[in-house]
């Protein structure tokens, strides 16, 4: 089923664009909770006169995602995990531990936020990226210390 988006899906696209989606996804998600409307020509016309307000929301969303991809920058997680003899940790630090040490902070990300490939197994410094908005993924410094 084709919909137009009335605002910004992460895994679809950005508000007012036309994407084509399972019917049930539609049916049971997107049009009940009025996050799209369903591909007509009188809706398309509808949406052609409010396409000034979606520029305005999207310039508006780009530059709060620019904002905090700034800060974000200069952010520096410490996380402290046990580690053996060979300085090799216990565990891994996953998403979640790098979530709680950005709560921290008082900074809130989502867990599909964070673009961890592979769990840190090891002491040291990562840079780990950041999805903020589309384009926008800021790498946060992320350095795993040992527990005193």
């Amino acid at each position: 089923m084709k919909v137009i988006l009335k605002e910004t899906i992460e895994s679809l696209g950005i508000i007012g664009s036309a994407v084509k989606v399972k019917d049930g996804y539609a049916r049971n998600y997107l049009l009940p909770q009025k996050k799209a409307v369903i591909d007509t020509v009188q809706n398309r016309k509808v949406l052609e006169q409010e396409k000034t307000k979606f520029d305005l929301q999207i310039a508006k969303e780009v530059q709060i995602a620019t904002e905090m991809a700034e800060k974000l920058k200069q952010v520096v997680c410490i996380i402290r995990a046990k580690v053996s003899d060979e300085e090799r940790l216990y565990g891994s630090i996953t998403v979640r531990d790098i979530i709680k040490a950005l709560a921290d902070q008082s900074i809130v990300v989502q867990k599909r936020m964070v673009l961890l490939k592979d769990a840190i197994k090891n002491l040291g410094t990562f840079e780990i990226p950041i999805r903020i908005y589309k384009d926008i993924e800021p790498k946060i410094k992320v350095e795993i210390v040992p527990e005193a």
